[in-house]
């Protein structure tokens, strides 16, 4: 199985990233985790993500607030698909890191989650992946049956609980 990347623009971001690692770890995707910045480790991130392929990744997934070029950066370095998460900050509440990540020039894609949203992104991930893996894709379909159980669940709670 592929793994994938998950690059932090700053340790700050943490804290959002671990959401999508305990997605990954869920559905028993590898992955990796590293901290490079668009601004003050351009050349590493670089290197990362033009031998990301070589080095058995199938997906990047980069967060980062502010400016939030990280995933642009990476995307522009390879061939993978690169999601970007944009992280909320103290000035903008996220906007600026949200536009940020969505506006990478064409030609340079980056499929863009919600502010913070390291969980879908993970999942994101984790379908991309499954595209050509059938154990993957199963597990896929077994967490919408059960997200959809438990949803009908509590509509079923509700319902019992005010219309009586």
């Amino acid at each position: 199985m592929k793994k994938v990347a998950i690059i932090m623009g700053s340790d700050s971001d943490l804290p959002i990233v671990e959401k999508g690692v305990n997605v990954l770890k869920e559905f028993g995707v590898p992955f990796e985790v590293h901290v490079y910045s668009a601004h003050r480790t351009p050349e590493e991130a670089g290197v990362f993500a033009s031998k990301a392929k070589e080095n058995g990744f199938g997906v990047i997934i980069a967060a980062a607030g502010m400016a939030a070029h990280l995933a642009g950066a990476l995307a522009a370095r390879t061939t993978l698909p690169v999601i970007g998460i944009p992280c909320k900050s103290t000035a903008l509440d996220g906007m600026d890191a949200l536009l940020s990540t969505v506006q990478i020039p064409t030609g340079v894609p980056v499929a863009t989650v919600a502010i913070n949203g390291a969980g879908n992104a993970a999942l994101l991930a984790v379908q991309m992946l499954a595209l050509s893996d059938e154990g993957l894709a199963k597990k896929l379909e077994d967490k919408k049956v059960n997200d959809r159980a438990k949803a009908l669940e509590k509509d079923a709670k509700v319902f019992a609980q005010f219309n009586n």
